[in-house]
């Protein structure tokens, strides 16, 4: 099972972090592994390019796990930007998560 949780300080999202594998499908077609991979690693390089920042990002060596920490030292414009990113991440994985349950778990910390 996939295990995403989302990081927030004082009700505001600051990085994410997800780890295990969905084993809906065989290596290689597992269709909820790639939707959760797309959505989050989209999310990384819309942060990095709209954001003009390099968020924290921790990787398994083998995959199973990112984690995403917003950088502390962001402007006020970019943290904005960033967490709208993040949020719609969110939107994408809940629905990911409301069509495959068994698969993906969302939880908040």
């Amino acid at each position: 099972m996939i295990e995403v949780k989302m990081i927030r300080s004082n009700g505001a999202v600051n990085g994410f972090e997800i780890s295990g594998h969905a084993e809906s499908g065989p290596y290689g077609h597992d269709l909820v592994c790639a939707a959760v991979s797309a959505v989050s690693i989209g999310t990384v390089n819309a942060i990095e390019r709209l954001c003009h920042t390099e968020p924290h990002v921790e990787q398994g060596g083998e995959g199973g796990y990112l984690k995403v920490i917003l950088p502390a030292d962001l402007t006020e414009d970019a943290t904005e930007k960033a967490r709208i990113l993040l949020e719609g991440m969110l939107v994408s994985l809940e629905t990911i998560e409301h069509d495959y349950q068994q698969y993906i778990k969302i939880t908040h910390r």
